[in-house]
C-alpha cells in the first residue's frame, strides 16, 4: 500500500460517514447525521485536486444534496448500489484512474470486495469484523465521528496537499 499514489477517496455513506443510525419518519423519508470535520475533509480534497466518489446502499436525495455542497459531481454519487465493485470500477474509469490510486472507506461487508480491490481500504473502529480483517487501514474513530477526516487528513498531509487557501475555499463553497 503505497499512500503517495492515491489521487482519489471514495466512501461509503452509512457507518462510514455517518454513525449508521437512521431516523424514519412517518412517510418513510430517511434523516442521517454527518459530522462536519469529516465533510470538511471532503471538502479539502476537492479544492485539493482529488477526484471523490460516493458508492452507497442509500437511496435518498439529501445523500446527494449534502455532497454536491462538497462539490462532488452528481455523476459521481452512485446511490442504491447493491454491487459496489461495479460502481467503483465505473467511477475509475471515467476519471482514468488505476484501482491502487483510489482509497476507500466501508464499514461492512456490502464493502469489501472493494476494500480488497482498491489501493487502501480503510473503516472505522467500529466496522463489522470481516471488513477490519480486509482493511489496510483501521481509523481509530468509529463511523460518522472523524474516521473520514482522520485518514484524509493524514494522506493529504502525507502528500503535501493539506492545504486550505481561503480565497478559494470562499469562491468554490
Amino acid at each position: 500500500m503505497d499512500l503517495n499514489k492515491i489521487k482519489a477517496f471514495t466512501f461509503d455513506i452509512d457507518g462510514v460517514m455517518t454513525t449508521g443510525s437512521l431516523l424514519c419518519d412517518l412517510a418513510g423519508e430517511l434523516y442521517r447525521v454527518f459530522d462536519a470535520k469529516d465533510g470538511f475533509a471532503v471538502r479539502m480534497a476537492t479544492m485539493n485536486g482529488y477526484h471523490v466518489g460516493i458508492i452507497t446502499g442509500g437511496r435518498s436525495g439529501s445523500i446527494v444534496s449534502r455532497f454536491k455542497s462538497c462539490k462532488i459531481p452528481q455523476e459521481d454519487i452512485y446511490l442504491g448500489s447493491r454491487n459496489k465493485m461495479k460502481d467503483f470500477d465505473d467511477f475509475c474509469k471515467r476519471h482514468g484512474l488505476n484501482a491502487d490510486e483510489v482509497m476507500y472507506f466501508g464499514d461492512d461487508l456490502p464493502d469489501i470486495t472493494v476494500i480488497n480491490a482498491c489501493g487502501a481500504g480503510v473503516c472505522p473502529c467500529d466496522a463489522v469484523p470481516e471488513v477490519k480483517e480486509a482493511a489496510d487501514i483501521v481509523s481509530s474513530f468509529p463511523g460518522g465521528k472523524g474516521c473520514v477526516r482522520e485518514v484524509v487528513e493524514s494522506v493529504m498531509k502525507q502528500q503535501g496537499k493539506w492545504i486550505f487557501n481561503v480565497d478559494q475555499y470562499t469562491v468554490l463553497f
